[in-house]
């Protein structure tokens, strides 16, 4: 009798526990690591309601600029492991441990999704005296310290790309800073340099528009917004190691978010990056769609990291060697 008694309490006390809140059962926050109207902010802002609807949960879109995006990663890495703050970036902080602006890196964040990544190209003014990427090697070979190439300063997507084509051809150049690509570009169409590393939506306009021409495509795979530049691979396969490689947009969470709230993010933001209206802005910037998360993801950032940080080093760029933080060469 007694223990009929005991039992019947027992089941009075699980009926009357309060069911589990389901995620999400408040606001999410969406720290976005660059400024409003900038690439990052754009892929995040035209992915996310998509994502919302398949979540069923509100995320309040923030943008929380400086330090390199670093500001928004220590804030987002300070908050609560529970799925609320997601951190949308870029793929600076892969590099922060080598140019020695912090100890962290996306290893302290679950990949929710990486969405799309940026295609690298070469850009030249109309009047340089080459047309493909052979034709300018063989020119600044022959014209040494001549040919000026834009850059937005060490580190960024033009000492980059440099830099990993200085490993298979000489680039005797003179490179001239720019406070950003938009600057860079418009004094390459402006005849005050010659070549611009670019991002491919950020000079897409300008090619299509015929004020400047495309000299390589920095990718292993033709592009469809430009059917006719060969990937530099077919005439220098060696830049094979390296690619695809590119800026990379992703949405990440705190390392330590339970398992069935990253699923749910994870299915919320796959499905979002599929809807028709994203992948047709991603066409139209030039993007290569990704839409990965789980081991792939975690997989292309090692890479990532493991690529461009050896670069850096190797191009005198980076303050300590990929080394001291266990990043393997490729």
């Amino acid at each position: 009798m007694k223990h009929i008694i005991l039992g019947a309490i027992a089941s009075v006390g699980l009926l009357a526990a309060p069911a589990m809140a389901e995620y999400p059962e408040k606001e999410i926050q969406g720290i976005i690591q660059w400024g409003a109207g900038g690439s990052t902010d754009t892929v995040m802002r035209s992915v996310t309601p998509h994502a919302e609807e398949a979540l069923g949960g509100k995320i309040i879109m923030q943008n929380m600029t400086g330090g390199v995006g670093a500001i928004a990663v220590k804030y987002s890495g300070a908050q609560k492991s529970d799925g609320y703050t997601l951190l949308m970036g870029a793929e600076n902080p892969q590099l922060y441990k080598v140019m020695g602006l912090g100890d962290t890196d996306y290893s302290d964040f679950t990949p929710i999704n990486i969405l799309a990544r940026g295609v690298p190209l070469i850009v030249a003014n109309n009047d340089a005296p080459f047309n493909t990427f052979k034709e300018m090697v063989d020119y600044i070979a022959a014209n040494p310290k001549t040919v000026k190439f834009g850059s937005t300063g060490p580190g960024g997507l033009p000492s980059v790309v440099t830099a990993m084509l200085s490993t298979e051809v000489n680039l005797d150049v003179i490179t001239v800073p720019y406070d950003g690509d938009g600057p860079a570009l418009t004094a390459l169409q402006g005849g005050a340099i010659d070549v611009m590393p670019a991002v491919l939506g950020a000079a897409i306009e300008g090619v299509k528009a015929g004020r400047m021409k495309p000299i390589a495509l920095i990718d292993s795979t033709p592009n469809a917004v430009l059917p006719d530049l060969a990937p530099i691979t077919e005439d220098f396969p060696a830049y094979s190691k390296y690619l695809p490689w590119g800026p990379f947009f992703g949405v990440f969470v705190k390392k330590g978010t339970p398992d069935d709230v990253v699923t749910k993010l994870q299915a919320a933001f796959a499905t979002g990056a599929e809807h028709p209206d994203f992948k047709a802005l991603m066409d139209q910037r030039g993007f290569a769609m990704m839409n990965i998360a789980g081991d792939e993801a975690a997989d292309f950032l090692t890479k990532w990291q493991s690529v461009t940080s050896w670069i850096v080093f190797d191009a005198g760029i980076a303050k300590k060697s990929p080394e001291e933080f266990g990043i393997a060469r490729p």
